[in-house]
């Protein structure tokens, strides 16, 4: 049986649940670097980004996002392994390809910023056209069913990618994110809404926001996006507590040591899972139709925006029921299951 495609899925009124956040995932498992962050875990341990594929489409993700994120020209040049950028990049698809088609979800191939764009050099620009046009071949080949192009700090650049998948892309869907920084506005001066826009009017299917702000310093600029984009938006927030002051997780101080948190010290800065299920219904009162969390993410979370989306995933079988807690259970639960716990 086919399955239904991003673009008639959103047609249709439909939600998008995805779940990213592989990167600070995998590092936490210690499978990949912090620094580079590069995903050689994908060569090294692919049996371990297949298993998390798994367990994320169980937790209710809609896409198997392949991980190629990182997985640059560029990047790949600063560990020495540029001459394995083919074979990571086809296996990643390949191996996400295998966990949609047996899941029955979508399978998304992914380019991102490159660290190297300059707006202002056409070499540049053109090493960036040809580092995304090799990715998305790839992605085509291997029968991705659309392409998100994600965290881009310079509109400019995510319109050069948006370009790129149009060129190169075989008419797959583009998803394009942008990454609201300290300021509300992208490094080459447009509003968050504005830039929006603009990739909309260029032919994204979605467009919006990923990575960086947690849910509190996310959720005003989405609401404002919400009120210039006619067509689907995206919000793919960090799971992390930012607030005004500092914004963005790269801005975290550790109140003990008075420090960057970023990157190995975030943990003290995780939502709550009520925070994480408040931030879901706020995105859907919004309107926004296209939902994950990037990074930080894991299941747990995926789980209750899937759920805040009215979706009741197979993970949902083993959500929390404290009623039958031996302890803080119901009384009447508690007289039939633990004599004598309820007078402790």
């Amino acid at each position: 049986m086919a399955v239904e495609g991003l673009r008639e899925r959103l047609k249709n009124g439909k939600d998008i649940i995805v779940a990213e956040g592989y990167l600070m995932e995998l590092e936490r498992r210690g499978y990949l670097q912090a620094g580079a962050f590069i995903p050689e875990v994908v060569l090294e341990h692919p049996e371990v980004v297949k298993g998390l594929h798994e367990e994320f489409v169980h937790a209710g993700s809609d896409v198997v996002v392949a991980y190629t994120y990182y997985g640059h020209r560029a990047k790949m040049k600063i560990i020495g392994r540029e001459d394995d950028l083919m074979e990571l990049n086809v296996r990643a698809l390949r191996m996400a390809k295998e966990v949609a088609v047996k899941t029955g979800t979508l399978m998304a191939g992914d380019i991102c910023n490159t660290t190297v764009f300059r707006r202002d050099d056409p070499k540049s620009i053109e090493e960036v056209r040809d580092m995304f046009r090799e990715q998305i071949e790839w992605a085509v080949q291997c029968g991705a069913d659309y392409i998100i192009a994600e965290r881009y700090d310079e509109f400019a650049e995510a319109m050069l990618a948006l370009e790129c998948i149009k060129e190169y892309g075989n008419g797959l869907p583009a998803v394009v994110t942008l990454t609201p920084q300290e300021k509300d506005e992208t490094k080459d001066r447009l509003t968050y809404p504005e830039a929006c826009k603009k990739l909309e009017d260029a032919g994204a299917a979605v467009v919006g926001l990923n990575c960086l702000r947690g849910p509190v310093t996310m959720l005003p600029l989405l609401r404002e996006i919400r009120k210039v984009c006619k067509g689907p938006i995206a919000a793919l927030p960090v799971p992390f507590r930012t607030t005004p002051e500092e914004p963005t997780m790269e801005l975290l101080i550790d109140p003990d040591t008075g420090s960057p948190a970023f990157p190995v010290d975030l943990p003290r800065f995780f939502c709550s899972r009520s925070q994480v299920a408040d931030f879901a219904r706020q995105a859907r009162e919004i309107g926004v139709q296209y939902i994950g969390l990037c990074c930080g993410n894991a299941s747990h979370y995926t789980r209750l925006v899937a759920e805040e989306y009215n979706r009741r995933p197979p993970a949902s079988k083993y959500a929390p029921d404290m009623s039958k807690h031996y302890k803080f259970g119901k009384k009447t639960f508690l007289e039939k299951h633990h004599a004598g716990v309820h007078d402790m």
